[in-house]
């Protein structure tokens, strides 16, 4: 920011000093004019005043910009020196998005040169970084007629997914699972509908009349009238989808209406502080002493 600032006072002091000099010859050519030429001299004149004007407006603008101060940074150069040595902490931070990391690789690296171990079958990459140190990797070469494809379990659990979210939801919830792409990348939109589109899985749709078939777990609980916890925990009684650890629950519209559902409704309201309750084919731990 300084030197931003630097480089615009350097181009309003270039901009003064050519104001300057048309002032100043403004003003010669006017000298030099014969008085009684009144009408060349009304016009030199008018042509120095304006010059004049020019000079002093870019004169106040030079003391406004030195007058003005810089923003005050949210960290502090110990700070900035600190998150330089941590790099590893600001590449992972939920924060830096793909533009950042692109910034810091080109700040630290200079180059990367790519060669072909044929013998090994890997290919080795040289890295340059800026301070003269310099690292190889070795990554193994694909093979003629290998594919990196995604997971089959990923394939189903957008099948599922995709009956309540959009794809950038499931890209969220898929890089929440710690899950990726067959190349190793995180899930974007962009991948997502391409993945889909490749293994012909239709696109998420919102009902036009607001019913949808396919409900996660709070619009599932707000449907039956109990709280979404009291529907997780007797989730085993109803048929639900849970494709994924951390991920959503998916009811049908239809399953909530089925008396297994009421039950639970049920349960909840003549106990609710136990509204899930026990099943009725539970068998007691305690024998009776009667």
């Amino acid at each position: 920011m300084a030197s931003r600032r630097d480089q615009v006072r350097d181009a309003l002091v270039r901009d003064l000093e050519a104001a300057r000099y048309s002032a100043d010859r403004a003003f010669r050519q006017y000298d030099a004019i014969d008085p009684q030429n009144r009408l060349v001299a009304a016009e030199l004149e008018l042509r120095w005043n304006r010059a004049l004007t020019r000079v002093g407006e870019i004169e106040s603008r030079i003391a406004a910009h030195d007058g003005s101060t810089l923003e005050p940074s949210l960290l502090s150069p110990i700070h900035v020196a600190a998150l330089a040595a941590d790099l590893k902490a600001v590449w992972s931070a939920p924060t830096t998005d793909a533009r950042l990391k692109k910034r810091i690789v080109r700040t630290v690296i200079h180059e990367v040169v790519a060669d072909i171990d044929e013998e090994a079958s890997a290919i080795v990459l040289l890295i340059h970084w800026i301070g003269g140190v310099h690292t190889e990797l070795r990554l193994p070469r694909r093979r003629r007629g290998q594919r990196n494809t995604t997971s089959g379990d990923i394939i189903a659990a957008v099948r599922q997914l995709v009956l309540i979210a959009n794809d950038d939801l499931i890209a969220g919830i898929l890089n929440r699972n710690g899950l990726v792409t067959g190349h190793g990348n995180r899930w974007t939109r962009e991948r997502v509908t391409a993945h889909r589109s490749h293994h012909t899985i239709p696109v998420f749709r919102p009902a036009a009349d607001g019913k949808e078939p396919w409900l996660n777990l709070n619009k599932a609980a707000r449907l039956l009238g109990v709280a979404p916890k009291t529907l997780r925990l007797a989730a085993g009684e109803i048929e639900g989808v849970h494709s994924l650890p951390d991920g959503p629950w998916i009811f049908s519209r239809s399953t909530l209406g089925e008396p297994a559902a009421q039950c639970i409704v049920h349960r909840a309201r003549q106990n609710p502080k136990y509204p899930t309750g026990s099943r009725p084919d539970q068998q007691n731990l305690f024998t009776s002493t009667t």
